[in-house]
């Protein structure tokens, strides 16, 4: 589970990514140059990727941590099982 500051911070940067779609989208609408609208889209893609890392680093360190602090083996393993097949969507 994330802490309440990190939360907030994640909060924050997807409403600020929101916002950058919500331009995108009216750069669209108003006919703008297709390279500047590629390259809005490339920071979206950009600033969606460091969220998402963020997140990962949080649970690596509280859910992954807490599960080998545990030494529950089951657990160990299905953590490592749920990194495994995010990281292998991420890919895709």
């Amino acid at each position: 589970m994330m802490s309440i500051k990190s939360k907030s911070a994640r909060l924050k940067r997807l409403s600020r990514i929101e916002g950058q779609v919500r331009g995108v989208a009216r750069m669209v609408e108003d006919d703008r140059y297709c390279i500047d609208i590629v390259t809005q889209i490339a920071a979206v893609r950009a600033a969606l990727a460091r969220v998402e890392e963020e997140i990962l680093h949080d649970h690596i360190a509280h859910c992954v941590e807490h599960a080998i602090v545990s030494g529950d083996a089951g657990e160990q393993r299905k953590k490592v099982a749920e990194l495994m097949a995010v990281l292998g969507r991420a890919r895709r």
